[in-house]
């Protein structure tokens, strides 16, 4: 039975949601993904390559997982990552704290209304957020008005591994074992029963990749990790 809510309502539906799970995401993830996550997101970094010195951008940072490692990347530069739910915020605030506030923050704020300034940022950001958003294109549209020209957005989202016998034990895995360990591990097993359910109507990866150039996006490109279960998106601003 589908608990995915209705677009008007959708919004709502995952800040309360994952204001729920805050405490325990980080490590529902780690176990659901078997640590992968983390090697896919240092793929995502090594893709935008920030500048030493420059700003870089996470959207729907939740608990902050790719703040530490662009903060490494860009030296004194600036970090932020912005998420509209504040307790994945708060409970991603350690990651933050050795890296001093001159060189990494949170922003509460909307990934539909970016609170910055056209031409902020030389990197962006976005991993597992687009699928939870009611508007991808303009999700990515706003990450293009943001963006520095020269600059470059990754963008990491679930995908469906295409071999059909791999495709099957995935979806048993992720919409079968995944909800009784966030059951487990987070106490929310209705949440992460949402979680797969938004993957399986998720945008195709050349459907997703479509949306990126229409949303201005130059040089678009993806590819598929783990089995084909994700996919990593980069385009460019020119």
């Amino acid at each position: 039975m589908s608990i995915l809510p209705p677009t008007e309502e959708k919004a709502a539906y995952v800040e309360r949601m994952f204001s729920r799970i805050a405490s325990g995401y980080d490590r529902v993830n780690r176990v659901m993904t078997f640590g992968l996550d983390q090697g896919w997101r240092r793929q995502v970094v090594q893709q935008v390559a920030p500048p030493v010195g420059g700003r870089s951008l996470d959207v729907g940072t939740g608990t902050g997982d790719f703040l530490p490692q662009l903060a490494a990347w860009s030296g004194d530069g600036l970090t932020v990552g912005i998420d509209f739910t504040l307790p994945m915020m708060a409970a991603g605030q350690h990651k933050l704290d050795s890296l001093g506030a001159h060189r990494a923050a949170f922003v509460g704020g909307d990934a539909l209304r970016l609170p910055f300034p056209d031409g902020s940022f030389d990197a962006i950001t976005t991993g597992f957020v687009m699928r939870n958003v009611t508007d991808i294109a303009q999700a990515f549209r706003e990450m293009y008005r943001v963006a520095r020209p020269g600059g470059v957005v990754a963008c990491l989202e679930v995908s469906r591994p295409r071999n059909s016998l791999v495709r099957m034990g995935h979806r048993l895995y992720f919409e079968g074992v995944v909800p009784w360990i966030g059951q487990l591990l987070g106490g929310d097993r209705r949440a992460y029963t949402y979680l797969p359910q938004s993957a399986r109507a998720f945008p195709s990866p050349e459907r997703l990749a479509e949306i990126m150039s229409q949303a201005g996006w130059r040089h678009v490109t993806h590819r598929l990790y783990g089995l084909g279960a994700v996919a990593i998106h980069v385009g460019a601003k020119v």
